[in-house]
């Protein structure tokens, strides 16, 4: 394993009990990601994508194999050392945003800092604060989710996901509730982030997202079937130059 690799996965297997059957969700997969990369995780349904994303996220814990994360060996840790492990190397960005309602930007963003058990003595809503900045949206610290847009309100969940300063920033299908110019937008920000030093891995079954990525791992039936850079990379700060406005799009 080189020191540069942020997630290590080496032979991991995952097999779950139904009733009588068991059914392999992943079959000796080994995977790599060096800090500084983004990936997109790509695979139809039941191929074994999210298992394989829980499973670098620490939601979930392999059958058989070994996972290090930023040095970290994880199969084999407790569920309290999996959710500090989690809290301090990990943001996750969803689909579904994930907000808490009735309840401002910077307290949704401060959360996640809110369950550190380090022990660390912080300005959590300073740290909150220069996250949302950081996203864009320094101007909307007191606005509840009902106030902001699908895409406001994915800059807030990155926001949170950032806050912990993790080690990777996962995101399962972050543009599929929104339109395409906003989601040119969100890849934009994914891209400024990851030229900024962050490693992100995102799960998506959109081909053109996939594109933004630096690199494309494809699964099936539990199998790593592709892995390899981008060729052709998309620029989505440069696309969103293009993209139409669906605003202005003339319903006739």
């Amino acid at each position: 394993m080189a020191a540069s690799d942020v997630v290590h996965l080496e032979a991991i297997t995952k097999v779950y009990t139904m009733g009588h059957e068991e059914v392999r969700a992943l079959r000796g997969v080994s995977l790599t990601a060096q800090t500084g990369e983004m990936i997109a995780l790509m695979g139809a349904s039941g191929s074994g994508k999210s298992t394989l994303m829980n499973v670098i996220g620490c939601l979930d814990a392999p059958t058989s194999g070994t996972y290090h994360l930023d040095g970290v060996r994880v199969d084999g840790l407790s569920r309290n050392e999996l959710a500090d492990l989690r809290n301090q190397k990990l943001g996750f960005v969803f689909q579904g945003f994930n907000l808490l309602p009735r309840t401002s930007a910077l307290a949704n963003v401060e959360l996640p800092l809110l369950y550190d058990r380090t022990g660390k003595r912080r300005d959590t809503k300073a740290l909150a604060a220069a996250a949302l900045e950081r996203v864009g949206l320094g101007d909307r610290l007191e606005h509840e989710p009902s106030e902001l847009s699908g895409g406001q309100q994915q800059r807030v969940a990155i926001a949170r996901a950032l806050v912990s300063e993790p080690s990777v920033l996962l995101a399962d299908e972050p543009t599929g509730n929104l339109d395409s110019r906003t989601s040119i937008g969100i890849m934009a920000l994914f891209q400024e982030l990851n030229a900024e030093g962050v490693t992100v891995m995102l799960v998506t079954h959109e081909p053109d997202i996939a594109l933004y990525a630096k690199r494309i791992v494809v699964v099936r039936d539990g199998r790593l079937v592709r892995d390899e850079p981008v060729v052709g990379r998309r620029d989505a700060a440069a696309d969103l130059q293009t993209a139409p406005d669906p605003e202005m799009a003339v319903i006739s």
